[in-house]
Order: C-alpha cells, then structure tokens, then sequence
C-alpha cells in the first residue's frame, strides 16, 4: 500500500466516526459458510450499492474458479490478518487489513490477483481521499469506471513489463479493494474485463449473503 493510502487510513482509524447504512461487523472471525459459486459477472452489471462488506478475514470465501479466471490458471494464497506482520508492505510492516495474494502456481507465469479490507471503519470524508490518492503518476483513473462502492475508484496502473487494474470503495464503514495484475502485452479491455469480474468475486466473498 502506497505510503499516502496508509496515512489516510491511520487518519480513518483516528477520526472514524458511527456509519449507519451497512454498517459491518469487524474482528478476526473465521468465516462459517462455504466459497459461492462463480459466475463471472461483470462489474458493471454488479449492484454495488447492495453488498455488505464485513471488516474481516475472507480469503477462504473467495471461489478457485474466480482465480483461475483471473489469472489463467492455478494460483497459490498468501494471506494476511490485521495486526500481523506482511510482506504485502515495504519492509515487512504490520497490517491494518485484511489481505488476499494469489500469484500463479508456475513461476513462469507472471501476474497477480489481490483483494483486501481495512480493519478500521472508513468515514465517507476520509474514502473520498482515499479514493482521490489512488491516482498518482504510475496510475490513471479508468474512465468510466464502474461503482464499487461509494465513492469508488479505479485506475490503471503500469508497472516494469506488467499493468494492473485497481477497483476500490466505501462499503458502509468498510474500505474493499481488489487489483489484478498481468503482463503488459494483455490487451487492456481484456485487463479491465477480467479485473472486474475479479472484484465482483472479492466483494462477494467479502461480503454477508444476501437472505
């Protein structure tokens, strides 16, 4: 996470304040329900608006079929829990999330899927700043992105022979953010596609079903 983005959210950490509208539960919870099926859907037909992000761990929720669609293939998890230690940030630092790393099985294979949670409750103040630093110079924002959450954001972001795909926002007091990483010679729509299905699955996962 860029230094700027761990700034804002030590601020949300300090300045959160109560969130009424699908509001979710946080802790350390081992999930009790099974992986849901899926379905591929495109972000842009997902109803953001409609899902309750829990503040918890999640990757045990997240379906094989969804990482194998994003990444073209087998995959091996790294996960991480708030409070711990993580090689997902310079140095080692300590996690205020919860975190998903796919990366290809084949070490030939170059990519990589994420998704992840802030622990604290994010004010809606403090996601539009979030939301606002996602841009920098190494990432631009997608026009017309699709919501994910409220304020959302998503950016294209271009790396050392690969580019990736960020979508992130404000689900109640939850800040939900996914990515998916390939090689720089995959078309971009085809990046952005299959991003997205990718975050509609994070979000799903990450999310109290619906009755």
């Amino acid at each position: 996470m860029p230094t700027v983005l761990r700034a804002l959210l030590l601020s949300a950490l300090i300045t959160a304040g109560t969130v009424a509208v699908g509001v979710a539960r946080s802790g350390d919870a081992t999930p009790t329900r099974e992986p849901a099926a899926y379905e591929g859907t495109p972000l842009a037909d997902f109803d953001t608006s409609k899902a309750v992000v829990e503040r918890a761990p999640f990757c045990d929720l997240v379906p094989a079929a969804a990482v194998t669609k994003a990444l073209g293939g087998k995959a091996t998890l790294a996960a991480y829990d708030n409070g711990e230690q993580s090689e997902a940030f310079p140095g080692g630092d300590v996690a205020h999330e919860y975190g998903c790393r796919f990366s290809p099985s084949d070490p030939a294979v170059v990519g990589e899927a994420r998704g992840w949670v802030f622990a604290p409750p994010v004010t809606p103040d403090a996601a539009r700043a979030i939301a606002a630093a996602s841009v920098t110079k190494s990432c631009t924002a997608l026009p017309a992105a699709p919501a994910y959450g409220d304020p959302s954001a998503g950016v294209l972001c271009a790396g050392e022979g690969v580019q990736t795909v960020s979508f992130r926002g404000l689900f109640g007091d939850a800040w939900l953010a996914c990515s998916l990483t390939l090689p720089a010679d995959v078309a971009q729509d085809e990046l952005v596609d299959r991003a997205g299905r990718w975050c509609v699955a994070v979000a799903q996962a990450a999310s109290v079903p619906l009755s």
